[in-house]
């Protein structure tokens, strides 16, 4: 008797399947994750330049004002329109023979204001708050009698920024050690 062996149609389409499996095997293995490092690192990078230079604005802002301001959209105006940022983004430094400015180029290229607002990753806004203190001093006449209370309420001595994304924060509420210190230095 003679054996019967299988059709050559029934061989190609099992090598076709096994190529393909390979290919999206290769895909799933290979390429995914080389993409899904190189995303993470771009977004980390970008994050972080943007939270850099949004401490920078902080920074200009305590400078001009005495304190610091909770409120990105108002940091972006004030980058944006206010003529002392841009005395100091174009005042030449003799020593170390370039332009002084404190904002520093995104990933993407130029620096630009808006893109302070956002997180590159999700495009959520960066948590930007400052501190408020209440200081309370009592005052007594001889007799020890309570002539007043004074009530001190300051606003922005401190500020905190952190990403939503998990990529860092700035500042701490809590301290002064920890002012305009990034958690990634």
């Amino acid at each position: 008797m003679k054996s019967q062996s299988d059709p050559w149609y029934l061989h190609a389409a099992l090598y076709l399947v096994i190529a393909i499996l390979t290919i999206i095997l290769i895909k799933i293995a290979i390429i995914d994750p080389h993409e899904y490092v190189a995303s993470e690192r771009y977004n980390r990078t970008e994050s972080r330049l943007r939270m850099d230079n949004i401490k920078e604005a902080q920074i200009l802002w305590q400078k001009k004002n005495g304190n610091y301001v909770g409120s990105i959209d108002e940091l972006i105006s004030f980058i944006k329109f206010d003529p002392y940022v841009d005395s100091v983004t174009h005042t030449f430094d003799s020593l170390m023979m370039k332009i002084a400015n404190p904002f520093t180029p995104l990933s993407s290229g130029e620096f630009t204001p808006d893109s302070l607002k956002f997180t590159p990753k999700t495009h959520t806004p960066y948590i930007l708050q400052i501190d408020t203190s209440v200081a309370v001093d009592t005052v007594i006449n001889r007799r020890g009698n309570i002539t007043r209370i004074d009530t001190t309420i300051t606003f922005g001595t401190r500020y905190y920024l952190e990403d939503p994304d998990g990529y860092g924060t700035i500042g701490s509420l809590e301290t002064d050690a920890l002012k305009n210190t990034a958690s990634w230095d």
